[in-house]
């Protein structure tokens, strides 16, 4: 909101998109985490902190750059889906 208000840019990591689901180097974005592994951004916030999946960012404030292989993504998923279960069954 300030960065609109006071027009100050946002740092384009890629050249072109504020926040691509994936970067140059093949990271993903909160965004692109999130959709990869069927939850939402808040819960790659969560995961971030605890532990379950590493990132970094530039500097605080900027965006994050999620490194994902291919086993932790069906990790999360199936953690994701498992969730989403439990959620449902003690409802």
């Amino acid at each position: 909101m300030l960065r609109t208000r006071w027009g100050i840019f946002t740092v384009k990591i890629n050249g072109m998109e504020k926040k691509p689901m994936r970067w140059p180097d093949g990271s993903f974005s909160i965004q692109g985490a999130a959709a990869e592994v069927g939850a939402t951004p808040q819960t790659i916030f969560d995961y971030l902190a605890r532990g379950l999946l590493t990132g970094h960012q530039l500097a605080k404030g900027q965006p994050w750059q999620i490194e994902l292989s291919d086993k932790q993504i069906t990790q999360l998923r199936n953690h994701v889906r498992r969730t989403k279960r439990s959620k449902k069954e003690a409802s």
